[in-house]
């Protein structure tokens, strides 16, 4: 065992030698203007990443595994919160929540075929995706224009009797007005799943969003706030919810008993399910139709080097958010991101949205700065409601919308959002201000 120790000692050696060979930000180009390419969006890693993930491959368990579970005990842990379950991207986090919520073993409070759920169209697709494939009937409201997040004052309009949650997400990292949406939703006695895949770090009132609703989500996918490649997590204070989430998320599964592992429960074959015969195997007792939504434990690997280092990842997004908005906060043809006063962003983007000042279009602005390598992003859908995605559904069937989307519609046609990720540079930031000011001027 100790030559085995050796040689996984100095392959970990001869990985870390590598990194700082290839991918260390020395052994980069250095930045050119105008020549070199600024993403809105990257990795940000170093070779305690890479040793992770080769001594995840070493072990060769591959699937969930003990990274998967040292990765969900400190995410929990990070965000103060009781349960924290791994899945395979943040999309697949928000069909898990939603999914969890029409779980029989809410009784009454389960969303069913026609019940309806408040949403915003300005936004990403699978956190709506999830009520129509599950048949219930997302109700859309209006965004404020300047935090680009759901119009609170609209939430009494799209209340129905038939309405049982709120599903919306934080934009670019922006948290929502979350005091006036939680209390619509405990008055009235609905579910909020907040959607955090973009403003993972993210607080509103010195509490992280995700953690003030029934069920967060996150992605970690490479542009979010942090990587393991793929990947995404659900999580939750309630041990209902959290039975559920694991139930859906390995197979739909009564048993509870960890990969490779048997007989948790002490009475594998001794229990009384549903009408199978007395003494059934409870590892092949299904209480849900689910579905296979893991990640591979090489994985969690990766995710468990990015989270010792993600509270240095809020903190220079931060940062790179006030030095954009220093540099273009007194041009009046742009109106700029804002956030509540309780809010404390973990911004994902910068959002820009042209005023009528302008005497110029969205896609002209862009164009300017695709063209001199400013790599720029859209808010998504802009509004899913124009998307052909939509074209198969009636309104008032399907969906509904409570009074108008002329902010969301604005924010489709005159907005955009460039880079702020913790490898962006203050070269690159500059470039950008530059650039932006350099265009208005012509």
């Amino acid at each position: 065992m100790d030559k085995v120790r050796q040689l996984h000692d100095e392959i970990l050696r001869k990985v870390t030698e590598y990194y700082r060979l290839v991918h260390a930000p020395e052994a980069g180009e250095a930045f050119v203007p105008g020549e070199s390419r600024v993403n809105y969006a990257g990795r940000v890693f170093d070779e305690r990443e890479m040793c992770n993930l080769v001594d995840s491959a070493l072990e060769f368990w591959l699937t969930y595994g003990r990274y998967s579970r040292e990765f969900e005990k400190k995410l929990a842990g990070y965000l103060g919160i009781r349960f924290a379950l791994l899945v395979n991207s943040g999309s697949s986090a928000n069909l898990l929540a939603f999914a969890a919520l029409t779980s029989p073993l809410l009784g009454a409070r389960r969303i069913l075929r026609g019940n309806e759920v408040i949403t915003v169209a300005a936004g990403f697709p699978t956190t709506i995706a999830p009520i129509v494939q599950y048949g219930a009937v997302p109700v859309f409201v209006d965004v404020e224009s300047r935090t680009a997040n759901i119009d609170p004052a609209m939430l009494e309009k799209a209340l129905s009797p038939k309405t049982k949650a709120v599903m919306i997400a934080h934009t670019l990292g922006n948290p929502f007005d979350i005091k006036a949406v939680k209390g619509f939703c405990d008055r009235h006695g609905l579910w909020l799943v907040e959607d955090n895949c973009d403003a993972l770090g993210s607080k509103y009132d010195g509490r992280f969003t995700g953690t003030w609703g029934d069920i967060g989500t996150s992605s970690f996918y490479p542009p979010h706030h942090m990587t393991m490649g793929e990947g995404g997590a659900v999580y939750t204070d309630d041990p209902l919810l959290k039975k559920i989430m694991l139930s859906l998320r390995d197979w739909g599964r009564d048993c509870w008993c960890a990969s490779g592992v048997d007989n948790t429960c002490g009475c594998r074959f001794t229990k009384k399910f549903g009408k199978l015969p007395l003494g059934y195997d409870h590892k092949y007792v299904y209480s849900h139709f689910g579905y296979n939504l893991k990640v591979s434990d090489m994985q969690a690997a990766v995710g468990c080097a990015q989270l010792e280092k993600f509270p240095s990842f809020v903190e220079k997004r931060k940062a790179n958010f006030t030095r954009l908005f220093n540099g273009l906060k007194d041009l009046p043809e742009l109106q700029l991101f804002e956030k509540y006063p309780e809010s404390d962003p973990s911004w994902f983007g910068f959002l820009i949205t042209l005023t009528d000042r302008a005497g110029f279009t969205r896609n002209d602005l862009v164009k300017y700065l695709e063209e001199r390598k400013i790599q720029t992003r859209n808010l998504f859908a802009g509004n899913i409601l124009k998307h052909p995605c939509f074209e198969t559904l009636a309104e008032g069937v399907d969906y509904r919308v409570a009074g108008s989307l002329k902010n969301t519609d604005r924010i489709m046609n005159d907005a955009f959002w460039i880079g702020l990720y913790p490898g962006m540079s203050d070269d690159k930031l500059d470039y950008m201000i530059r650039t932006i000011r350099e265009f208005i001027r012509k």
